[in-house]
């Protein structure tokens, strides 16, 4: 099992991201709530991960701290939950409001998240209940992560956030009409879509 790594980031682009260590390239997977404190390319950033390992695939996931890690690793073990609704949910939420819509059997907060439908909201909480420390013992990303440094301007900001949110679940439409009412400028794509989940939310 990888537990981590240490290497300089030299790709983004939700929800993949890429790690030279010692000139081996590592693809990762991410929720949005790692792609937040992520530094500028370059950087060097260490990342907590989790391997995935199927028949047809070996997918390596990454987190910003091992809070979100460990709720990842909690999600997968709920029928009906793979990795990429797992990434979906983290992204759409973060561990400390996740863990508040669960133990106030909160099932419409998620709903509101793509991939899950009544009777997943339901599992969750009924099976995630006893297996979450009480939301005020929950830290945030930016109590146990690494800061976040000055944003990187990409080129097509919208297109990449769209892009994104296609990949979280959403329809191309629906992600199209998230980002349309955002004011993309100077706002990078992980700016445009943490507007746009939260537009979401409410």
């Amino acid at each position: 099992m990888i537990g981590f790594l240490r290497g300089k980031l030299v790709h983004k682009a939700p929800p993949l991201l890429m790690l030279d260590v010692q000139g081996v390239g590592y693809e990762l997977e991410a929720p949005m709530t790692t792609f937040y404190n992520l530094p500028l390319l370059g950087a060097e950033i260490l990342l907590h991960t989790h391997l995935v390992v199927r028949e047809d695939a070996h997918s390596l996931f990454g987190f910003i701290n091992e809070a979100d890690r460990s709720l990842f690793r909690t999600l997968i073990k709920v029928n009906g939950v793979g990795p990429k609704l797992a990434l979906t949910i983290l992204s759409g939420l973060t561990a400390e409001e996740f863990h508040r819509n669960i133990h106030n059997n909160d099932t419409q907060a998620l709903i509101r998240l793509p991939g899950v439908g009544k009777k997943t909201a339901e599992r969750l909480v009924i099976e995630m209940r006893d297996r979450l420390p009480s939301p005020d013992g929950v830290a945030t990303n930016m109590d146990i992560g690494q800061g976040a440094q000055a944003p990187q301007i990409l080129n097509n900001p919208r297109q990449e956030a769209i892009s994104a949110l296609c990949s979280l679940g959403y329809k191309p439409i629906d992600a199209s009409k998230m980002v349309q009412n955002i004011d993309t400028e100077n706002k990078t794509c992980e700016d445009i879509i943490r507007l746009a989940l939260q537009g979401a939310a409410r």
